[in-house]
C-alpha cells in the first residue's frame, strides 16, 4: 500500500482557491508547490514588469516544512533564481501586445505572462535566509505565488551581456521604471 501524502496548511489552501477559480490541471506535468512568495502587490496594476524595476522592494519566501532541508548552504549566495507560477495570469494568447512596446509579438518572444505553460523566473537578491523563510529584494510578483524550485545564480553561468534581443529595447532600458497593469490577468482585453 503507498504512503500516504500529507500537504502543508498553505499548499491546502492555495490548491482550493485553485480550484475555486477554475484553474485545474487538464493534463500533463503536475508541479508541486515548495513555498509560496510573499510581495507587497495584491494586484498586477503597479507592480515592477522585471525585478529590475522593484530591486528596492522586498518580500519573503516562505518555504514548507518538507522542503526545509533543502536550503542548506543557501545563504552563501548573494541572488537565486526563483521559478514559480503565474497564478493569475489570464488564459494562454500566442499573439499579445507586452509590456514596452506596442506592436503584438509572439508569445514566445515576449515574458508576458498568459503563456502555455503559466511560468515565471526572476532574479532575486537574497537577504537573509532564516529557517523556512527566505528575505528578498527585486520582487516582480505577486503575494501568495506558488513557487516551484529555487537555483543559485551563478554569473558565469547565468549572465550573457553581449546577446541579440530581438524587438526589445537595448538603450535606455525601460525594465526598471515601467509598471504593470491588468492587460494579463483576464479582466480586461488588448
Amino acid at each position: 500500500m503507498g504512503e500516504e501524502v500529507t500537504y502543508h496548511p498553505s499548499y491546502v489552501y492555495l490548491a482550493r482557491s485553485l480550484i475555486k477559480r477554475g484553474i485545474v490541471m487538464e493534463e500533463g506535468i503536475l508541479f508541486r508547490p515548495i513555498g509560496i512568495i510573499h510581495t507587497p502587490f495584491q494586484e498586477p496594476a503597479g507592480m515592477p514588469i522585471q525585478p529590475t524595476g522593484g530591486k528596492e522592494i522586498e518580500g519573503t519566501v516562505e518555504i514548507f516544512p518538507e522542503f526545509a532541508d533543502g536550503l542548506l548552504d543557501m545563504d552563501g549566495f548573494s541572488r537565486i533564481i526563483l521559478i514559480y507560477h503565474f497564478h493569475r495570469s489570464g488564459p494562454c494568447r500566442l499573439h499579445l501586445i507586452p509590456f514596452l512596446d506596442t506592436c503584438p509579438h509572439g508569445v514566445f518572444a515576449t515574458r508576458a505572462p498568459n503563456r502555455p505553460n503559466p511560468l515565471g523566473i526572476s532574479i532575486v537578491s537574497l537577504i537573509a535566509c532564516k529557517n523556512t523563510c527566505l528575505h528578498i529584494s527585486g520582487v516582480d510578483m505577486l503575494d501568495g505565488t506558488p513557487l516551484l524550485d529555487i537555483k543559485p545564480y551563478l554569473p558565469e553561468c547565468d549572465a550573457f551581456c553581449s546577446e541579440r534581443t530581438g524587438w526589445f529595447p537595448t538603450r535606455g532600458s525601460c525594465f526598471s521604471t515601467t509598471l504593470s497593469d491588468d492587460r494579463f490577468s483576464g479582466k480586461k482585453e488588448d
